[in-house]
């Protein structure tokens, strides 16, 4: 141990076996130089509260204390002190409790550490402690004794984190799982618990009986129609931020030619967004003049198809009522916009996961029932904006199809929208990173703000132009910026400040 006050480590042990660093822990404490934690346990940190400084070291202390222990129960899962700063670990025959600043390490009986099976049964060594194998991890969070609301994760979060393992893992995971639990169970005394596993299991796989479930995820999954719980919670999040009425903003471009320019720019600027990218002169060509753009025939019709949608119903102004026709009526918009792209499955579900940077979105098998789910939350907003906002980030979240995602997610917002009579969002080019931005916070943060307040200035952006004259629509919308990609350089601005 280094000799020198200012290197000494954050922790020192002192124990009588090793006289002479006893001694010499002692004169350090006399000296000020340590403040005491517990006998034995010493730190040399003078300034930081001593609660924190032992909160992050339970490890240490509990492997100084308490060597070869198991980390068991919802610590074994949690990897940390829980929020009441409470360590589970299972030595011995005897129950006690260690009280220390910040963090109490409550010793449970129990069987040992487990070492002398196939490597997925064996305790995990953590240091001079072990950790409880994933089997023994969930036989111990099924215990349903004494204090089991304060030692375990309970039964609901074991549905609901093997509903995850069989998406992720599949079926054959949970089987696996279950041979351990059953080879284990008698040597921790946990045959009972096993029983309940085994039930849980057989019902998630559907060859038991789903009404033994109580986790809301775990019984979509034993229902057939599994979704992502993690998913679930970020809508509810935004759904409570939309429980509000928004302004009602009238549509400026209702029909007639207010109508074609306005689905015309709406197309045009969706289509960009995505990589999908002309030159306005381009645009109107495809659209209005029906000409292909050589050897980009398939981008030419994603633009085309983007177009009709946002003029042709249902996806106009009529969409879904219930769950049933929310998932008919996205697959068979996102075959609008990309009919000419076979080799992108339009309007079929997708088969592979897909991300954008460090978003994964839902998993493949959990996209009808989290878009159901979805759905609930849009049926229950009253307001027309909230409506579409939670529409559009539902579809955007779970991205349910191979490509056309974010198109088909902007058009069933407007749809709601153009149902209410009111105005429709267009995303300018130079507007994406303020519209891109937010539902990265939203997704990752579970932070609804940004969201709310970009559409919001979007919506109210888009309804300030007038649509009828296509010429200077064009040009009041290059003065605004709409079509930079450098927003570095150049802000998108409001129209009213063009004169």
């Amino acid at each position: 141990m280094n000799t020198f006050i200012d290197n000494l480590p954050l922790l020192l042990f002192s124990s009588a076996e090793d006289k002479t660093n006893a001694q010499r822990i002692a004169r350090l404490a006399k000296a000020g130089s340590l403040r005491k934690i517990h006998s034995g346990i010493y730190t040399s940190d003078l300034i930081n509260p001593i609660e924190q400084i032992v909160r992050s070291a339970w490890r240490q202390i509990a492997e100084y204390l308490y060597p070869n222990a198991v980390v068991a129960y919802r610590s074994a899962q949690l990897g940390m002190p829980d929020e009441q700063g409470n360590i589970y670990l299972v030595k011995g025959k005897r129950v006690r409790t260690l009280q220390l600043p910040g963090l109490t390490l409550n010793i449970l009986s129990g069987a040992p550490a487990i070492q002398h099976h196939a490597a997925s049964m064996n305790d995990i060594p953590y240091g001079k402690l072990f950790v409880s194998s994933e089997a023994r991890r969930l036989l111990e969070n099924l215990y349903s004794g004494k204090y089991s609301e304060n030692r375990t994760m309970g039964r609901s979060w074991v549905e609901s984190h093997l509903s995850k393992l069989c998406t992720i893992r599949g079926e054959h995971k949970l089987n696996a799982l279950r041979d351990d639990a059953k080879f284990i169970a008698s040597e921790l005394g946990f045959e009972a618990q096993f029983k309940t596993l085994n039930t849980i299991i057989s019902a998630l796989m559907q060859t038991g009986k789903g009404r033994a479930l109580s986790a809301v995820d775990a019984v979509a999954r034993a229902a057939g129609r599994p979704y992502d719980p993690d998913r679930v919670e970020i809508f509810d999040t935004l759904f409570s931020a939309l429980r509000k009425p928004f302004p009602m903003i009238t549509d400026p471009a209702k029909n007639g030619v207010s109508g074609l320019n306005f689905a015309f720019f709406e197309s045009y600027f969706s289509n960009y967004i995505e990589g999908t990218t002309f030159t306005v002169e381009e645009a109107s060509e495809i659209i209005f003049d029906g000409k292909m753009i050589p050897k980009r025939n398939e981008d030419s019709h994603d633009v085309l198809g983007t177009f009709r949608a946002i003029l042709d119903q249902p996806f106009r102004s009529q969409p879904p009522s219930n769950e049933d026709d929310f998932l008919v009526w996205l697959q068979q918009c996102n075959y609008k916009i990309l009919s000419s792209r076979p080799d992108k499955n339009p309007g079929e579900w997708k088969e592979q996961a897909n991300q954008a940077g460090n978003t994964i979105f839902v998993h493949p098998e959990l996209v009808k029932g989290t878009l159901r789910e979805g759905f609930k939350r849009i049926a229950l907003l009253e307001d027309p904006f909230a409506r579409a906002l939670m529409a559009m980030f539902i579809v955007t979240e779970v991205h349910p199809f191979m490509d056309g995602n974010g198109r088909t997610a902007r058009l069933t917002m407007n749809a709601y929208l153009t149902q209410s009579s009111v105005c429709r969002i267009i995303i300018p080019t130079g507007y994406r990173e303020d519209y891109l931005l937010p539902l990265k916070a939203l997704s990752q943060n579970n932070d609804p703000t940004p969201f709310v307040r970009s559409m919001t200035r979007a919506w109210n952006w888009t309804a300030s132009f007038d649509y009828s004259d296509f010429q200077k629509l064009w040009g009041k919308l290059k003065a605004c910026y709409a079509f930079t990609d450098n927003t570095f350089q150049y802000q998108l601005l409001d129209p009213h400040d063009i004169t």
